[in-house]
């Protein structure tokens, strides 16, 4: 794989890629720092996983950053428990992107397995059910519930869960699955092992966030935030639970490592189930 047509796709690659970034950055879908990120891990998509990387990575941003975007008068109450907007910075796309980007490395040493490639779509997933869950969950008329014990709390709630949430976290799932399965022969496989990867890579992350992710207050306010160390409001906030060195990013990030690996693991497990 390695040789001069390969050198060369990779450039053209990160031209694209460096096109791409900068008009995400020109529609303000991210940031500076965010479309410096966007770069290299499309470069990577793009160049070493060719057209149907490519895809998978333009699925999950665009179909992730419409839905930021979308119905934007009934989020704006969120601004003061999150700690992000819809413009993505540097810390988001390596969270959703990053480790997916690395497996899919794999196939320069591994060519002839499907694996690196499957467990990538199952990172996508895995990042494409929970934003699909987040930025849908939260126009649910039942209020969401928290994944650990059931209890009603505030709309983006880390760890909060709703009907419409799970609903949409599926779909977002399948999306990734449906188009990882245009580019393999083993269809059936690539389409449950994802779909299901992603789907549960997003309850992992409604669970971790939930159980571990830091939780701060603002004393002026009175409310839980994950803002940190300023509240939109300008005071500053407190930490009261959760792990102080685990925030959103790093919940997200451990949402597209848990895809990936049922995915893999499915696909090494039970690929006889469906020749």
């Amino acid at each position: 794989m390695w040789n001069d047509a390969f050198a060369i796709r990779l450039i053209l690659a990160f031209v694209l890629s460096a096109i791409i970034g900068t008009l995400a950055w020109r529609v303000r879908a991210l940031s500076k720092s965010g479309a410096l990120a966007a770069w290299l891990i499309g470069g990577i998509a793009f160049g070493v996983g060719g057209w149907r990387g490519a895809s998978i990575l333009l699925t999950f941003f665009v179909s992730s950053s419409l839905l930021s975007r979308a119905f934007a008068r009934r989020k704006e109450g969120l601004s003061t428990f999150v700690l992000k907007g819809s413009q993505r910075d540097a810390g988001q796309v390596f969270a959703n992107g990053g480790f997916g980007s690395m497996v899919l490395l794999l196939s320069l040493w591994f060519p002839d397995s499907f694996l690196p490639f499957l467990a990538y779509c199952g990172a996508f997933a895995a990042a494409n059910a929970d934003t699909w869950a987040t930025e849908l969950g939260v126009l649910s008329t039942p209020p969401p519930r928290l994944i650990t014990n059931g209890n009603v709390v505030p709309k983006g709630t880390s760890g909060g869960v709703t009907p419409l949430g799970l609903l949409a976290s599926l779909f977002g799932a399948a999306l990734i699955g449906g188009v990882a399965a245009l580019f393999v022969t083993e269809r059936n496989l690539t389409f449950l092992a994802v779909s299901l990867s992603g789907l549960l890579g997003s309850l992992f992350d409604s669970y971790l966030g939930a159980r571990f992710q830091a939780v701060y207050f603002c004393p002026n306010c009175q409310k839980e935030t994950e803002r940190y160390p300023d509240h939109s409001c300008g005071e500053r906030t407190r930490h009261v639970r959760g792990l102080a060195w685990l925030d959103n990013d790093g919940v997200n990030f451990a949402c597209t490592v848990v895809g990936a690996t049922i995915a893999t693991g499915m696909g090494v497990m039970v690929p006889w189930l469906f020749r």
